[in-house]
């Protein structure tokens, strides 16, 4: 039964309204990534982007100079200067830079990091109370967002070193972060987003739900760009225009594309074989799987496979 408080539109409708937002970089982040980086914002600027789906990093920025829109789940807020803000896993976010300027730090954090030593440093980045999408950005007081900056460029430096104990000395700087942070406990206010960023988050949300892969018992049913459009009560063309306008990609293309980094992920994460990854991707055969791997990325999934192996041993 469709949903009577969700308007179907049709594509006429999409045409006449105004979401005035970038082309936005759908970015996946590499399914062999470190489990710590950090970085400049200043030597390393953070692009417009939406992330699509659900990531395995927690992510910490902070801006010294600088303004842009930060969308985590439906929560928007406008950042500047002497703010920090907190991004779950799980949440699907978006990043749209309003200013020339940029200044200040992000790091990703992967729960391995912390490893039995941190066991108690991860917990309390879990139950932090700004990682949730209604609390996620702080306000600084000069003095906190400075001391805050600090914590930040040690890390970077330690992270840059060889010395034993740096894992250490990256350690203590995120406690005293996160409680520099927590003191500050002021957040910005936040605005529910527009209804067509909302049919994207839905969209993106529905789509990395459709790849649950735990085991190699659950298999993934892939669904078509109507069946998505049919979840959300819009019409199929509408959906394809919305995301094709501020994505540059179709849905058939994001759902491909996640597709893809799925297939990668359990390439490289896992030890089942080929025909496992297959069947748990839903394709009809190994031969199938294969085929459209190579089609991507020029390239077998077994190829693929020994040559991060052999990168992330080297």
């Amino acid at each position: 039964m469709e949903n009577s408080s969700i308007p179907r539109k049709e594509l006429e409708t999409f045409a006449t309204e105004s979401y005035k937002i970038p082309l936005f970089d759908v970015q996946h982040y590499p399914v062999d990534s470190s489990y710590f980086i950090i970085q400049n914002r200043e030597t390393y600027p953070v692009k417009d982007y939406i992330s699509p789906h659900r990531r395995k990093f927690y992510k910490i920025f902070h801006m010294t100079s600088g303004t842009g829109i930060l969308t985590v789940g439906l929560h928007q807020y406008e950042m500047g200067r002497n703010e920090i803000g907190f991004l779950h896993p799980d949440e699907i976010v978006s990043w749209q830079t309003t200013s020339k300027e940029t200044g200040g730090h992000f790091c990703l954090i992967h729960p391995d990091f912390f490893g039995r030593d941190a066991e108690h440093v991860l917990q309390w980045l879990k139950q932090f109370p700004y990682f949730l999408p209604d609390k996620a950005v702080v306000q600084l007081q000069e003095d906190q967002s400075a001391a805050i900056n600090g914590y930040f460029a040690t890390m970077l430096r330690e992270a840059q070193s060889d010395s034993d104990d740096s894992k250490q000395a990256i350690m203590l700087q995120l406690q005293l972060l996160l409680l520099e942070s927590q003191r500050a406990g002021k957040n910005r206010i936040q605005t529910e987003v527009q209804e067509n960023y909302g049919h994207i988050y839905k969209f993106l949300s529905l789509l990395e739900s459709s790849f649950q892969v735990r085991d190699r018992n659950a298999l993934t049913k892939l669904k078509t760009a109507a069946e998505f459009a049919d979840e959300l009560h819009v019409h199929p063309n509408y959906l394809n225009s919305l995301v094709k306008k501020h994505t540059g990609k179709t849905v058939r293309d994001h759902i491909q594309e996640r597709l893809l980094h799925e297939a990668k992920s359990l390439l490289v994460h896992t030890d089942w074989g080929i025909n496992e990854i297959s069947d748990g991707l839903g394709f009809s055969g190994q031969a199938a799987f294969t085929s459209f791997f190579k089609k991507k990325e020029n390239i077998s999934p077994l190829a693929f496979r020994k040559t991060i192996t052999n990168v992330r041993i080297g």
